[in-house]
Parts: structure tokens; C-alpha cells; sequence
């Protein structure tokens, strides 16, 4: 295929390397998840097709910077990766049967066109390598990895410092994930939904959370993280159009997104929601989300429980002021989340609607109540909690103790800077 230069850019020197590479960039972050799930269709095997598409990009930064960027460069990296694929099969004992499957299409056409190929695969394929990243197999860490570098077009390096780990640790569990894959044998198939549809769910909500509330470093929130599962769970909203449950998550996470301008202020410093300016809240946004949740609803998701957490934001999105909020709907709402999904966290979350709606020391019981279980042993938000109820009680001391120990706890430093104020206004 020829290709002709970006309109507008230089042809020669530094700044056209740089221009082809931008776009190469861009391109990729937009074609890679077709590709490799077009890929792994072919040859039956996720790990070779990201292989394959790893080896049409590199052929992709070698040409293009001289010969110009493809009319088509999606089609250009589909044809090179098809090619590259027959080479591979030509070593292999298949050659016969797959040439033929893959061969005679590329062949037949000087300039294949990827959209074509794959339309009658593209929402199958797409599914397919969602839900063998996702797969139970692998570790969460794993599962989240290999999801943002298959899903997402994420480099190593990007993840990394999305999660604030080590670029040689993020390699090493994406190398595992994909050892687990092949040594269990795990075919590039469509399972049932309801097999593997939990999993894929968590691991989306996983990466929004991080985005959200970062468990470590120096930012409060990482918004890219959050646009990024934001991406994949409209992506699946409209792969599975049928699953209560995908809408459900989708309601959640855009609700909630609607929310980040106004959870930081000047400096990054966090701005908890009732302090939060509600005009700096994205209402295209909330309006998505309410979209999502009555079509949650409509299928008979009501009681899910990612629909139910969304019915819980929706309660927060509809009301103008902290105090028009529905804390009596709130709390009842997870009490059902806790028998729907027990959890000690949700118990905690329910503790603080508790204190909303019937006063600080029915919180408190019912964050007490809590207190003990293993799971929460190191979480933050545990003393966090107990400290903002006692210091309402006017217990201030207890409260001053309760904030040290969440300052103590956490890995993010500006939601220990929070915690320490806090601390301090009790004395």
C-alpha cells in the first residue's frame, strides 16, 4: 500500500519523525484492541495475535516516518499483521488449512480493508478478547494488566505509572498472564456471559476505582484511568445490549465520573462531597448515567448490584445541594446492596448514610458493628469514617486518634494530608 504524508506536516527532518510517530500513537490506541481480537479470530491464540500486532507496529515506525502515514493506516496494520501471520503459519504443521483461511482474502485484494474483513466478527472478536483478559485464571493484578494492554493499547510503561508500580513488575505479571493463558490451554472462544461476566465487571470497575479514589502516590485522582474504563464499559454496554448488569456498571461509572473536576480543588488538594461544587459537575455526564441506569432497569437489573450502587449515586447526581440529598433512600438502598452483595465495606458506606439520615451514633453502631472483621484490618477509611462520627458526637479526642491511625493507613499522600487535617481540628 503507498502512503501519502499527514496533510500539512513536514516530509523531512526531526519534525516529520516526530509528526509520524504521534499519529503512529494514535492510530495504534485506536486500532489495536480490533486488531488483536481480528487477529486472535485467525490464528486461535490471543497471545501470538498481540505478537502479530506488535510486529505490524514496529514495521509501522520503521516505514512510515519516511514513506507517510496510510490513507488507511488501520487497514495498513491489519494487511501487515495478516502477512505476518501467514509467515508465522508457514512454519507450523496447519500451514495448508489456515493459508487458506487467512491467505486467499489477502491475496484477493491489493488493498485489504480491515472494516470490511471484520464486520461480521467485529463484535464477536471484540467480546473474545475481552473476556479471555479477563479470565479467571489470572490474578486481579494480572487480569487488569494484560485488560489495558490488549483493551486500552496501553504500553507497559503506561501502566506502570498508572498504578505506581514498577515497569519490570507490570511486565513480569503481563508475561505471566500470558504463560497462564497458553499453559491452561485457554481458547480465544466466546464463553456464556454469565460464566465470566463477573469477572470482566470487576476488572472494569477495578480500573475505574483506581482512576477515582488512587490508592497510592500523589494525586487524588487519575483521570485517564477513569476515562479509560469509562471507554471499555460503554464499549461493552453496547456489546452486550441485553446485560442488566452491564448498564448497571456503566450507570455507576459514569455518575461518578461526573464528579471529578469537583473532587480536587486549588494544588490537587481533595474536596469531599459535601464540599464539592455541584456546578463543576459534568451533566452530559449524569445524564448518561441515568440513561444507563433506567435502561438497567428496563431488563430487570434493578437489584444487581452495580445498578443498585448506581441508584445510590443517582440519589447524590439529582440533588442540587448536599442537603436536598435522599439519605433515608440512600441507606435503605444499601441495605439491600449488603444482602444482595455482602460486603464489610459496604457495611461501612452504609454506616455513613446511617449517620446522614438518623444521626451520627446510628452510624457509629452500625460502623462498630463492622469494626472487627479481618477485611478491613489496614483499610483507611475504617478510622476515616469512625473519626468523622465521633468528632459529629463531639468526641474529639477519640476522633483525633481515629484520623492519626487513617493517616497512618493509607498510601496516597494527599489523602493523608486530609486525614492529618482532620486530625488537627480536633485538638
Amino acid at each position: 500500500m503507498t502512503g501519502s504524508p499527514m496533510p500539512g506536516s513536514p516530509t523531512t527532518g526531526t519534525d516529520a519523525l516526530l509528526a509520524a510517530h504521534r499519529a503512529i500513537e494514535a492510530v495504534w490506541r485506536i486500532e489495536s484492541a480490533r486488531l488483536v481480537a481480528g487477529l486472535a479470530r485467525l490464528v486461535d491464540d490471543v497471545v501470538l495475535a498481540e505478537e502479530l500486532a506488535q510486529d505490524a507496529l514496529l514495521i509501522a515506525l520503521e516505514q512510515w516516518p519516511e514513506a507517510g502515514v496510510p490513507e488507511n493506516p488501520g487497514a495498513w496494520l491489519m494487511a501487515t499483521a495478516k502477512h505476518r501471520a501467514i509467515d508465522h503459519l508457514r512454519r507450523r504443521s496447519r500451514y495448508e488449512r489456515k493459508l487458506q483461511e487467512i491467505g486467499r482474502d489477502i491475496e484477493s485484494r491489493p488493498e485489504p480493508d480491515p472494516d470490511a474483513d471484520m464486520d461480521d466478527h467485529i463484535r464477536d472478536d471484540m467480546l473474545r478478547l475481552i473476556f479471555t483478559a479477563c479470565h479467571p485464571a489470572l490474578t486481579t493484578d494480572a487480569r487488569v494488566a494484560l485488560t489495558l494492554r490488549l483493551l486500552g493499547g496501553l504500553s507497559t510503561g503506561e501502566i506502570a505509572r498508572a498504578f505506581l508500580a514498577g515497569e519490570p513488575t507490570v511486565a513480569q505479571r503481563i508475561v505471566r498472564a500470558k504463560r497462564t493463558l497458553a499453559a491452561k490451554g485457554v481458547r480465544f472462544e466466546m464463553p456464556a456471559p454469565a460464566e465470566r461476566l463477573a469477572s470482566v465487571l470487576e476488572v472494569v470497575y477495578l480500573i475505574f476505582n483506581e482512576g477515582y479514589s488512587a490508592t497510592a502516590g500523589n494525586d487524588w485522582t487519575r483521570p485517564d484511568l477513569c476515562h479509560e474504563a469509562l471507554r471499555l464499559g460503554r464499549l461493552l454496554a453496547g456489546l452486550l445490549p441485553r446485560e442488566a448488569e452491564v448498564h448497571g456498571l456503566a450507570a455507576l461509572m459514569e455518575l461518578q465520573a461526573s464528579r471529578l473536576r469537583a473532587r480536587t480543588g486549588p494544588g490537587g488538594a481533595p474536596v469531599l462531597l459535601p464540599d464539592q461544587d455541584r456546578r463543576l459537575w459534568d451533566r452530559l455526564l449524569i445524564r448518561r448515567g441515568l440513561r444507563a441506569l433506567e435502561r438497567a432497569e428496563s431488563l430487570g437489573g434493578a437489584f444487581g448490584p452495580y445498578a443498585l450502587q448506581a441508584a445510590i449515586a443517582a440519589c447524590h447526581a439529582r440533588a442540587p445541594r448536599p442537603e436536598d440529598t435522599d439519605w433515608e433512600r440512600v441507606a435503605a438502598l444499601y441495605r439491600v446492596l449488603a444482602h444482595v452483595s455482602p460486603s464489610p465495606v459496604v457495611e461501612l458506606n452504609r454506616a455513613v448514610a446511617v449517620a446522614m439520615a438518623d444521626g451520627p451514633a446510628r452510624g457509629l453502631e452500625v460502623a462498630d458493628a463492622v469494626a472487627a472483621d479481618k477485611a478491613l484490618r489496614g483499610y483507611p477509611q475504617l478510622p476515616a469514617v469512625r473519626g468523622d462520627l465521633l468528632a459529629r458526637l463531639g468526641r474529639t479526642d477519640e476522633a483525633r486518634r481515629e484520623f492519626e491511625r487513617a493517616a497512618a493507613l493509607t498510601g496516597n499522600e494527599r489523602e493523608r494530608a486530609l486525614f492529618l487535617a482532620r486530625a488537627a481540628g480536633c485538638r
